[in-house]
């Protein structure tokens, strides 16, 4: 049996959606201190339809793939769909991931996440309500109830 699906290794391979949006309307840039992996997204966004997103990775191949996966199940889709992604969820869309690379869909997750809480911040549109005030480098974890994360 193969480490890693066919669909990993087309995503690592062939990584959909690679590149920066200049004029971005949300970035979120996060990462795994422990594996080193650096993922940043960046969303294009009109009449809260998600029109557009790339990223760039600095990791591994799973890294690479989840986040190739994350902006394909996002692309084209409300901002509501896109707060819902979970880890999980790209984790499926890849046909699994090895338990040990499973912090690499969670880093997807978190990407997509920080960049609608940018997208937020800059448009003034609310996407979802703090009840407490979040410092700059504090990540909001109020936003809209997902499954957690699960890194197996």
């Amino acid at each position: 049996m193969a480490l890693y699906s066919e669909k990993v290794m087309d995503h690592f391979r062939h990584p959909r959606n690679v590149g920066v949006i200049e004029d971005a309307d949300g970035i979120g840039e996060v990462g795994n201190a422990k594996c080193g992996d650096i993922m940043k997204m960046y969303l294009k966004i009109e009449n809260d339809i998600i029109v557009d997103v790339k990223f760039e990775t600095f990791g591994c191949g799973s890294a690479i793939a989840s986040s190739s996966m994350a902006t394909e199940l996002i692309k084209g889709k409300p901002v509501e769909d896109a707060m819902r992604l979970t880890n999980r969820a790209v984790a499926e869309a890849l046909d699994g991931l090895p338990a040990y690379k499973m912090h690499c869909s969670v880093l997807a997750e978190e990407a997509i996440r920080s960049a609608l809480e940018d997208y937020q911040k800059r448009s003034g549109k609310v996407l979802w309500e703090c009840p407490r005030e979040a410092s700059e480098e504090e990540r909001c974890s109020c936003a809209p109830e997902t499954e957690p994360a699960q890194q197996e």
